[in-house]
């Protein structure tokens, strides 16, 4: 069983930044995928970024050039990086893995960006 663990999110305001952690239970570097989604008040839970095991990388528009993910295999842990927020990236943010088939969420956490 994998366990995913948020930690990161706050209050920032406009035009701030935010680094986003995630950390696994077990080794990140056999997961085939990780990333981000993130569910607003309301609204459906939307892909934010994720990483493959073969190093590719997806960015949601409306975060490209701001948010950059990044994994340390060392530490079993995924990043966000949040830079240039928008109060339009207020939300809960989940990690996720897949592994063989099976997908795993953490609990999320909350990120507030006030204008």
């Amino acid at each position: 069983q994998v366990q995913l663990v948020e930690s990161g999110g706050g209050l920032v305001q406009a035009g701030g930044s935010l680094r986003l952690s995630c950390a696994a239970s077990g080794s990140i570097s056999l997961f085939n995928a990780m990333g981000w989604y993130r569910q607003a008040g309301g609204k459906q839970r939307e892909l934010v970024a994720v990483t493959t095991s073969s190093s590719s990388v997806t960015y949601a528009d409306s975060v490209k050039g701001r948010f950059t993910i990044s994994r340390d295999n060392a530490k079993n842990t995924m990043y966000l990086q949040m830079n240039t927020v928008k109060p339009d990236d207020t939300a809960l943010y989940f990690c996720y893995a897949r592994l063989w088939g099976a997908t795993y969420w953490g609990q999320g956490t909350q990120v507030t960006v006030s204008s």
